[in-house]
């Protein structure tokens, strides 16, 4: 297995020399933090260009490895979770929490992807009553979500295949036990990059 320091660079090498993040940081950019031993610097231009750049599941790989190797537990999570949308598509919805007077959640969540609550996406049991889906779920640029809250989501269902049929602007409903606590507006729905 390799040092943190060799896949990055490696990383980097996984990128087209013109890929370049929304800020205007470049491939040679992250080169440049390598040479200084900005590690931690490298890796975080190296996931904001990929946000923006396809890249294949070995490169998260990558970053994962190199994150955990440096103790950057949420930041090896989010590399992970990136990974997995490369394999298995990317769904992003805008969520509303209820507030706790309101029958919802009594306190916040890490939104770091490790809370897997059920989903009502419309799927039916063989008998026709309500099913539930299981999905992780991320919270984008917050590290806790907590009741009356409103935040963009991204969602890694632990069966994608029942999730195909999602659409841009459909609501679905997010629950503890069967009892509604968010609901969630899709805003993007994008298929696997492999």
């Amino acid at each position: 297995m390799h040092d943190a320091f060799t896949l990055l660079r490696q990383a980097v090498n996984l990128l087209p020399e013109d890929a370049v993040a929304e800020n205007g940081q470049t491939a040679g950019d992250v080169r440049g933090d390598i040479e200084f031993e900005e590690w931690e610097v490298a890796l975080g231009m190296l996931i904001e260009i990929a946000d923006v750049h396809p890249v294949p599941v070995g490169f998260w790989e990558m970053l994962a490895e190199a994150a955990r190797q440096m103790m950057l537990d949420r930041s090896r999570r989010w590399c992970e979770w990136r990974g997995w949308e490369v394999e298995h598509g990317t769904i992003r919805a805008t969520l509303t929490l209820l507030g706790a007077d309101e029958g919802g959640r009594q306190g916040a969540f890490s939104g770091d992807g490790r809370l897997r609550p059920l989903w009502d996406i419309g799927n039916r049991s063989a008998d026709g009553r309500q099913g539930l889906n299981v999905a992780r779920l991320w919270v984008e640029f917050a590290p806790e979500f907590g009741p009356g809250e409103t935040a963009d989501v991204r969602l890694a269902p632990l069966q994608p295949e029942q999730w195909r049929h999602l659409r841009r602007g459909d609501v679905i409903t997010m629950h503890e036990t069967q009892s509604v606590v968010g609901l969630a507006e899709i805003i993007e729905v994008l298929p696997p990059h492999v």
